[in-house]
């Protein structure tokens, strides 16, 4: 077994371009991780005597914030999105349609065996007397971060244009638009022109990822830590970095200064790891899980909510409640329950895109 797994990683070292950019594969394997550990760690599905709904335990443990700074990688995501559509759009040999097609179709086909899964899933449920709230809440709980893919879609295909933006351009949209909707009483449909800005921000940063200098890179990590710091300490943003439900204001629907200022200090991080993690991935076994991570990136992403609810579900009708799994999250014992329940939804996780990938052919 263990001379198997070390051939495999040095064939997957041996087929790997010398001069691809492992950092760029070495920083979406770590976005991925982070959002699915995230929402691993801050959803919860309670079972009472009424319908299912969602928790969360940032509502009710404060102390939990920190885990929204460390599995809040959507900027890193645009970063990457950034660098990589740029370098595409740059090198590409046909036409705007076509690459832009291209691009889109590998983004997009995966989505719609999830939606079609879900459809018949969403039937049977409703079909067997399920509530139509619990059916709701699943849903919800997995189509919701979709609206990453719809954005990241959009900035994709204004690479082209993006390219030559600065980022400054949209960091002075985001704070003109907080400026309007939190100072000024501006209509709650103002502050979505930052969803498109917000993530502008670090996508733009991408584009020009290769050269920025790393003096730029401090100032981005620290000027971004310092504007998180004062906004969240003196400006009334919410600390945690997600949506809590039930809190009202959230630093994520849509993003606000403070989610952006957040994601600016990611992006300078990131880019002070280049170095380092081409260094690290230069050895063969983490590559390997490198690679796999970013070959199944699309379906880990669409899928490990399925994952969770189904774990939920199944033990829910096998053995009962259970802390971690069922349980209001709001206690130190659903925290260290719910970290137990992690490598099962792993598992969970690995068999649902196997079957994702087979019914994609």
């Amino acid at each position: 077994m263990v001379v198997a797994t070390h051939a495999i990683a040095f064939r997957v070292e041996a087929l790997t371009s010398p001069d691809r950019d492992r950092a760029v594969d070495a920083l979406r394997a770590i976005a991925i991780l982070g959002v699915v550990l995230g929402h691993w760690l801050v959803t919860a599905l309670v079972f009472g005597d009424g319908p299912v709904h969602g928790a969360s335990p940032l509502r009710s443990l404060p102390l939990l914030t920190p885990v929204s700074w460390v599995f809040q990688t959507l900027a890193v995501f645009f970063l990457v999105g950034g660098q990589v559509a740029a370098t595409g759009w740059s090198r590409h040999p046909m036409s705007y349609e076509d690459w832009l097609a291209n691009r889109l179709k590998r983004l997009f086909r995966p989505v719609l065996v999830v939606l079609a899964g879900w459809a018949v899933m969403a039937g049977f449920l409703l079909a067997t007397g399920v509530s139509p709230e619990t059916v709701r809440t699943l849903v919800a709980l997995v189509l919701s971060p979709l609206w990453f893919l719809l954005v990241f879609a959009a900035l994709t295909a204004a690479t082209p244009w993006v390219v030559r933006l600065h980022p400054v351009i949209p960091l002075a949209v985001v704070m003109t638009v907080d400026l309007l909707r939190l100072g000024w009483d501006a209509p709650a449909w103002v502050g979505w022109i930052n969803l498109a800005a917000g993530w502008l921000v670090p996508f733009t940063l991408g584009t020009r990822w290769r050269t920025v200098p790393r003096g730029m890179l401090w100032t981005l990590l620290l000027g971004g830590v310092t504007a998180t710091a004062l906004l969240v300490c003196w400006a009334g943003y919410p600390a945690a970095m997600v949506g809590v439900p039930g809190a009202g204001f959230s630093n994520l629907a849509p993003p606000s200064l403070a989610a952006v200022t957040f994601g600016v200090a990611q992006c300078g991080l990131a880019g002070l790891l280049r170095d380092p993690l081409r260094r690290l991935m230069r050895r063969p076994a983490l590559w390997t899980v490198v690679v796999v991570i970013n070959l199944f990136a699309m379906t880990i992403f669409l899928w490990h909510q399925t994952a969770m609810i189904a774990v939920t579900v199944l033990m829910r009708l096998s053995v009962g409640p259970l802390p971690g799994l069922h349980t209001s999250p709001d206690s130190g014992v659903w925290v260290a329950a719910r970290v137990g329940w992690l490598p099962l939804f792993g598992v969970a996780l690995a068999l649902c895109c196997t079957a994702a990938r087979r019914l994609r052919g």
